[in-house]
């Protein structure tokens, strides 16, 4: 829910609005985000942005959005709330890169054309370059979001691994991929790694069914654009 419209801001900013001389770094500043490792990355979550989500971000969200549950309840520097930052961080490279280049293969004709009957520059991108765009777009983030769903180490350092299910996105919980690496050394019944085996097959299905679903959803969008 967050990558997503940032990557696709970032796309279209590079594409369509950024001069070629100020794209080319930024492109290569958001490229070289996904060449940080994970542990890196969670190691920066628990000991910078955790603390600072505690102390700044976690307490305005409590003022402003304080009566939705999901912004309710005590902070932590550790929890669901900071695991899905770091993740939006760690996806954005990813959905960004495939959105830019996706926009960078829109037919200059198209929105042209869309242009000289009438159509604002954003009009033209908004009706004729995402619609264009949009089976590799709902692709690209089902890519993140499989991604997502097998990271382990940066979560494991940041969602505060408590074996419960909260309303609040500020408490500390637990992900499959956390579970897993935070418990599989220190499993030492038969009955504990078979537990870790069934949660890897759970997680290794839901990957499954992310990447059938991302290639039905481009498989859809084709078939619709040939009929039309």
């Amino acid at each position: 829910m967050l990558a997503t419209p940032i990557s696709i801001a970032i796309a279209l900013f590079l594409t369509e609005i950024a001069p070629k001389r100020l794209a080319a770094p930024i492109a290569t500043m958001v490229e070289l985000l996904a060449a940080i490792p994970s542990v890196v990355l969670g190691l920066w979550g628990i000991l910078v942005f955790g603390p600072w989500i505690e102390a700044h971000l976690e307490p305005w969200l409590q003022n402003v959005l304080g009566f939705l549950p999901i912004f309710s309840g005590q902070t932590y520097q550790a929890g669901m709330l900071p695991a899905a930052l770091v993740l939006t961080i760690m996806i954005i490279p990813i959905c960004s890169a495939i959105c830019r280049e996706l926009f960078v293969r829109v037919p200059h004709d198209l929105t042209d054309g869309s242009q000289a009957l009438g159509s604002t520059r954003w009009e033209a991108i908004r009706r004729v370059a995402i619609p264009y765009a949009a089976p590799g777009i709902s692709a690209a983030v089902l890519l993140g979001l499989g991604r997502a769903f097998g990271e382990a180490i940066a979560v494991n350092q940041t969602i505060g691994n408590r074996d419960q299910i909260s309303i609040s996105l500020f408490a500390p919980a637990n992900s499959l991929g956390s579970k897993i690496a935070a418990s599989y050394q220190g499993a030492a019944t038969n009955l504990e790694k078979d537990s870790l085996l069934y949660l890897a097959a759970i997680l290794m299905v839901i990957s499954l069914v992310t990447n059938l679903a991302a290639q039905g959803v481009v498989s859809r969008f084709e078939k619709a654009r040939r009929l039309h």
